[in-house]
């Protein structure tokens, strides 16, 4: 199930790849290497080359040179192309050119693929020119075959004016496929950022060896403190390689700078800190302050972050106070102004909105209930956002400000589908890279309600209403009015489910089967009410006795974990709430099993070896089961197993990377984000500290990653590219699973 678009690459490569440690394609060229752009010196012309009617292009010293205008919004408002490219399924090209702008500095996006709808893109670079380097060399894998390709140079964006000039453009068929080669680093593999004193401490050795070897665990200055032999475990499936675990659990005091030395390699450093996770439990949470829609970030809150509100009705925003349905779907428009844009793009959509929201009102709520829950450090004040200082807590303020936005969401009184809720709401189109939500130009519009989407609001505003009742009783009574109406409306249009194909613009969000949505809200509703007919339906349900804990684990389309862990730990009075509470402990049990058989320590291991679109927040989510066991039982297996669980996040994985901004020596630090874009432009910031990458996904759909990842094995399905939206996007769900386990392993501490 992709969290975005729906066009999958075939897994059939996938599925027999060799087992190796890096991409399995053999380099073999082609019998001839064919040449396919015409005129790519300029010598003489620049035909067949053809521009925007608003640039102005000729030779200058044997080069294509075009005069751009400034005050373009999108890349694709000035360009500079040739069509009637030929591509073959599968063939292997090499994309090469020289490029330079003046003034140096502004950012082009290259492309090659279709020149008639779809206009599908096969591979896209954005170098800033003059500043990335003149000469420019990229190989990549047609995913099609077509005639009608193009080679084109986007050039709009840009404030001012500039001269683009281009030379030696090629785009050369039949060369031998480029193999990708990560630096992963020393083979001793360990979490970067800090294990707990009284936790488990594991780490992963990559070796040729199937005889145990001696470690030792160092300190800063080079003393030895312990030391011991691993435990060899043969070929992880996960990542192709011959490894080795090893346990320092035993050691338990506090120091940093500590390394792992073991078959000649000395791991990254870290730390043995139980105060370790306190600041990323605020940073995985500050996340969504400048990840809101409407409001002006201020950079005294977070320096470097400054940006203007968007989509206020403020041009080039079309804004969105007054947005309409798209063409035949309502005659009305409505004020969908606020919330969190979703990821790296400017949509707002509620199936994820909603398993974001709960998921941090679940973080808050296990406070109050948790016997380690400490709900002092998610109090008023812990965020530095604007609402702080309100007698609050922060963690509330911060969630309202996405649930005011799903609130707007819903059908009016009087209309067709009263009191269903909108899927989703975005751009007509996509854009392009870089963009700040203050200057999208586009169009934004109102998708079809859905049923999922429905339920979704349904059970986070009922969830609202609970929580927010101690601070806003008016806010907390108009939520549960509005789950209410919602439940409603859904048990009246119970199967309006999403169009798969709906993903121009923003993603589709695709589901079919709202099942597990419907328990999900009448067990929020349930627990807010205590009313017999939500107790009933919870009853009823195929799906309160269904083992839901599977290996995929939960997230946007799989809801009903997020019913089942509020009945366990939530005060209730439910019929059989103990066998609710052991189907937890009995998923979490599963989840244990799969990460004391993984040599990487993690709690999934996917049918196949294909990893899911998001794999780390799965991991994550596995890992909130498994502390929510130990919530419920309190066996000290389950607590260590999610402690356990964080340590592939931050390094210790088969790239010997931290998926975390600013956490690890080497982390991911490139998302793919609109305004997180100093990768294409300095002037722009990096992701905030305590962003976490969606991780490695194994059918790599984005033109970058199929360009460098084509055989990935598994673990090495992902780069930090900002291009590879499919492995390394940001999330407002999964930052919230981080923030979920963040906040349980620093109580742990």
């Amino acid at each position: 199930m992709n969290r975005r678009r729906t066009t999958l690459l075939s897994l059939t490569a996938l599925l027999t790849a060799t087992l190796t440690t890096l991409p399995t394609t053999t380099p073999t060229a082609a019998a001839d290497e064919i040449e396919q752009v015409k005129n790519g010196t300029f010598d003489t012309t620049t035909a067949p080359w053809w521009t925007t009617s608003n640039v102005t292009a000729g030779l200058a010293d044997g080069a294509l040179c075009a005069d751009v205008p400034g005050g373009t919004t999108n890349r694709w408002d000035a360009a500079v192309g040739q069509n009637d490219i030929t591509l073959v399924k599968g063939e292997s090209y090499r994309f090469a050119f020289k490029a330079t702008g003046t003034p140096a500095g502004h950012v082009v996006r290259a492309i090659v693929g279709l020149s008639v709808s779809p206009y599908d893109t096969y591979f896209e670079v954005s170098p800033q020119l003059s500043v990335s380097g003149d000469s420019y060399t990229y190989t990549f894998t047609a995913p099609a075959d077509t005639t009608q390709g193009q080679v084109g140079f986007q050039l709009g964006g840009s404030a001012d004016p500039f001269r683009f000039c281009m030379d030696d453009v090629s785009l050369l068929g039949g060369v031998p496929p480029e193999v990708y080669e990560p630096d992963t680093g020393p083979r001793v593999r360990v979490n970067q950022v800090a294990y707990l004193p009284a936790g488990p401490k594991n780490a992963t050795l990559v070796t040729a060896s199937t005889q145990p070897l001696r470690w030792q665990l160092k300190k800063a200055d080079g003393t030895t403190v312990a030391h011991g032999r691993t435990v060899p475990r043969g070929t992880d499936v996960s990542s192709g390689q011959n490894v080795h675990s090893i346990d320092f659990g035993a050691y338990r005091k506090r120091a940093t700078g500590l390394t792992l030395v073991a078959d000649g390699e000395t791991s990254r450093p870290f730390d043995i800190d139980a105060s370790a996770y306190d600041q990323l439990r605020l940073d995985s949470l500050k996340y969504y302050y400048t990840q809101r829609s409407g409001i002006e970030i201020r950079n005294d809150l977070r320096p470097g972050y400054a940006r203007p509100a968007g989509h206020v009705d403020v041009a080039p925003n079309q804004g969105d106070s007054n947005v309409p349905c798209q063409p035949g779907v309502c005659d009305y428009t409505l004020d969908v102004t606020g919330g969190w844009y979703d990821a790296g793009d400017h949509g707002k959509y509620v199936v994820n909105g909603g398993i974001s929201t709960w998921e941090l009102l679940s973080t808050y709520e296990r406070a109050l209930y948790a016997r380690t829950g400490q709900r002092g450090a998610l109090g008023d004040g812990t965020l530095d956002i604007p609402e702080s200082g309100n007698k609050v807590p922060d963690v509330l303020d911060e969630a309202r400000w996405e649930l005011e936005f799903l609130l707007k969401m819903q059908v009016p009184d009087g209309q067709p589908l009263a009191g269903m809720a909108h899927h989703k709401m975005h751009d007509e189109q996509w854009t392009g890279l870089p963009l700040l939500p203050s200057a999208d130009p586009q169009k934004r519009e109102l998708h079809p309600p859905t049923t999922e989407a429905t339920l979704n609001l349904a059970a986070t505003a009922a969830q609202a209403a609970r929580l927010y009742r101690p601070y806003d009783h008016t806010f907390s009574a108009h939520a549960l009015a509005v789950a209410r109406k919602a439940w409603t409306a859904a048990l009246a249009h119970p199967d309006i489910h999403p169009d798969p194909n709906d993903g121009t613009g923003g993603g589709a969000y695709p589901d079919t089967d709202a099942r597990d949505e419907f328990y999900w809200a009448a067990a929020e509703l349930y627990l807010t009410t205590g009313e017999k007919a939500f107790e009933q339906h919870i009853l009823n349900s195929p799906i309160h006795t269904a083992d839901i804990f599977v290996p995929l684990g939960f997230d946007w389309a799989r809801t009903a974990a997020a019913g089942r862990l509020d009945l366990a730990t939530v005060p209730n009075r439910l019929p059989g709430r103990d066998k609710v509470r052991q189907s937890v402990i009995k998923g979490a049990d599963r989840y244990l099993a799969t990460l004391a058989a993984h040599p990487y320590g993690m709690p999934y291991a996917p049918d196949a070896n294909l990893y899911d679109w998001g794999s780390n927040a799965q991991i994550l989510n596995n890992a909130v089961v498994i502390a929510t066991a130990y919530d419920i039982g309190g066996a000290s297996k389950y607590r260590d197993g999610a402690l356990q669980s964080m340590d592939y996040i931050f390094g210790r994985n088969a790239l010997n990377m931290s998926y975390v901004t600013g956490y690890g020596e080497v982390n991911s630090h490139q998302q793919h984000s609109r305004w997180y874009a100093k990768q294409l432009d300095p002037s722009l910031p990096g992701p905030p500290d305590g962003t976490v990458a969606g991780g490695p996904n194994s059918s790599i759909q984005d033109p970058y990653a199929q360009s460098k990842l084509q055989g990935c094995v598994g673990q090495f399905c992902y780069i930090d590219d900002i291009q590879s939206w499919s492995t390394n996007e940001h999330t407002i769900n999964w930052n919230a699973a981080l923030a979920r386990m963040a906040s349980f392993v620093a109580d742990q501490g």
